[in-house]
């Protein structure tokens, strides 16, 4: 699999995604690399819950590296335009 049908199989399969915002850097998306960086925005508490079930889940089979942030946090470390993250959206459109 590549990052898009990762991204693709990842919002079909976990339905609490649509609560969060997705996206995939690193290495992934150069097609490098051995695992899938991910990385979660949203909020905590009981959808961050569902949403890690439904990953576990989803992702058993895929070697996913997560990384969850509340949105507070992103927007602190820059991280998303820092390491060019890219959205699970905009991926599974391409």
């Amino acid at each position: 699999m590549n990052g898009r049908d990762v991204a693709r199989y990842l919002l079909e399969s976990c339905k609490t995604l649509n609560e969060f915002e997705s996206y995939m850097f690193g290495s992934s998306l150069n097609r490098v690399g051995t695992d899938f960086d991910i990385l979660i925005v949203g909020p905590s508490g009981e959808p961050l819950s569902r949403l890690k079930q439904e990953l576990k889940l989803a992702g058993s089979e895929l070697p996913l590296d997560l990384l969850f942030m509340l949105p507070s946090e992103a927007v602190e470390t820059n991280f998303i335009v820092r390491e060019s993250c890219v959205s699970f959206t905009e991926l599974a459109k391409s």
